[in-house]
């Protein structure tokens, strides 16, 4: 119906009030993560009817698009308080009305395919829309890596009537959040593991324009892990392995009630008088449950095919696996002797972990030869130049090149290289001329103290003196 220079439309709601119908124009629809079956989250070109359940429904709140001229989509629910300022309670519809449904009346001039919403609500959806993409922004800065940096309670500290620990830990998906209740002792396992990796990061990047920086206990890395580069596919490789590590090595010390000592077949080409035994590391158990609970954040995620969205998450996928198998692969087996003053007649030997400075170091030799990939049509990942050589499960991959680490850039996340250390005589990435970036560098002397002079004195400690030295140090300008 019409009236005067205003179109109302009426809109016959399938569901009962408080369900309330929305029209969202393709920019709101942009904003609010809509996405068509086929379209992975693209703006349509009409507007859209948007059905919404009330909060408090059973499951949470219900969304529908509803059939018509509209281009269908889906998107998720505004908060209920939206419209009250806008609903018109003199204009619902005969088909409405029986059903206790609300009709909304918006108009704004030009051409909106027959229907014109007025400027407070086009204001209110616009800023629904803002506030909903924030948030959703934050929930996807957040990550389990978190909690490294989070102390995780362990089962035997718990309190009768304290609030159950997954529900605590921030930075989960559901997906991990339903594992930990399944796994509680696990996870403060997990939160070693995901410390362990950080730290190896840092240590291998310490002498880089990027050095691992942690910038919070949330999202941890901050935005430059939105950026699908060779830093945060080597950040993903180290944090997967290190979880592995750390249960992996919780099973064998009997930390953990799933699991206990190594069941790996004793190798063929060990001798025939050594015995294979003892209590080695779970590397089994540790890559299984690693590969579910770090790939679980991934897998829940649905993106259209051929997506960017799609190729960072195959990417994830990939590197979690680099990193998984690097500790897998590089387990090896440890002997002890026994016999009469170290004689040896006889030795016993079980699997063990590699060192984890040896991971470390083998997923940086990956990260140098890492493949630069980028999604096809068809949901995969294939080489931008095929020239090079496909990669395997154990190399990293990344999708977008690195930003510039120089400069400090809110926007992708870089901390820059001001006052950061660097050494006048090298000539590598830890020297002043490529650390700084071509700004030049200060000098300034400081005082170090160190050890210095030790002796051994029976029975039985060591003594030594402290030595002070004043050397040049330069920093970043």
């Amino acid at each position: 119906m019409t009236k005067g220079k205003e179109q109302v439309s009426s809109l016959i709601c399938p569901l009962p009030a408080p369900h309330t119908c929305l029209l969202v124009p393709p920019l709101q629809l942009r904003l609010l993560g809509g996405k068509s079956k086929g379209g992975g989250g693209k703006a349509v070109s009409q507007l859209s009817w948007i059905l919404l359940g009330p909060p408090s429904s059973p499951g949470g709140p219900r969304t529908k698009i509803l059939p018509g001229p509209m281009a269908r989509s889906t998107c998720r629910p505004l908060p209920e308080s939206l419209g009250t300022s806008t609903r018109e309670s003199g204009a619902v519809s005969r088909g409405c009305a029986r059903q206790g449904a609300l009709l909304w009346k918006l108009s704004v001039p030009g051409h909106w395919g027959g229907l014109r919403p007025t400027m407070p609500s086009l204001l209110l959806l616009f800023t629904a829309a803002l506030l909903s993409s924030w948030v959703q922004l934050l929930t996807d800065a957040n990550s389990w890596w978190s909690l490294a940096l989070n102390p995780v309670q362990r089962p035997e500290m718990f309190i009768i009537g304290a609030q159950p620990v997954c529900s605590q830990l921030p930075g989960l998906s559901p997906g991990q959040r339903k594992l930990c209740q399944l796994y509680q002792e696990h996870m403060a396992y997990i939160g070693e593991g995901a410390k362990t990796g950080i730290k190896e990061c840092q240590h291998q990047f310490r002498q880089r324009r990027w050095n691992c920086s942690t910038v919070d206990n949330v999202s941890v890395f901050g935005r430059v892990m939105q950026i699908g580069s060779r830093e945060t596919a080597f950040t993903y490789a180290v944090s997967a392995a290190g979880v592995v590590n750390a249960i992996s090595r919780a099973c064998r010390e009997g930390e953990l009630s799933t699991c206990g000592c190594s069941r790996t077949a004793r190798p063929k080409d060990l001798p025939r008088d050594w015995l294979w035994g003892g209590c080695g590391d779970n590397v089994e158990y540790g890559y299984r449950f690693a590969k579910e609970f770090v790939d679980a954040r991934e897998r829940e995620k649905n993106f259209a095919k051929g997506s960017e969205e799609q190729g960072r998450v195959l990417m994830n996928l990939q590197n979690n696996e680099a990193g998984r198998r690097a500790v897998y692969k590089m387990a090896d087996v440890a002997c002890k002797c026994h016999g009469v003053s170290g004689s040896c007649s006889l030795k016993t030997c079980w699997l063990q972990l590699a060192e984890f400075r040896k991971v470390g170091d083998r997923l940086k030799e990956k990260y140098d030869s890492a493949a630069a990939m980028r999604v096809t049509r068809k949901g995969r990942l294939e080489l931008v130049n095929s020239r090079f050589t496909q990669p395997t499960p154990e190399d990293l991959v990344y999708v977008d090149p690195s930003p510039d680490y120089c400069l400090r850039n809110e926007s992708t996340g870089s901390l820059g290289t001001q006052g950061r250390l660097c050494n006048k005589t090298s000539e590598g990435m830890d020297g002043c001329e490529l650390m700084c970036c071509g700004r030049g560098y200060n000098q300034f002397k400081s005082v170090q103290v160190e050890r210095c002079h030790c002796k051994f004195h029976w029975c039985c400690f060591v003594k030594c003196k402290k030595c002070t030295e004043i050397v040049d140090q330069y920093i970043c300008k």
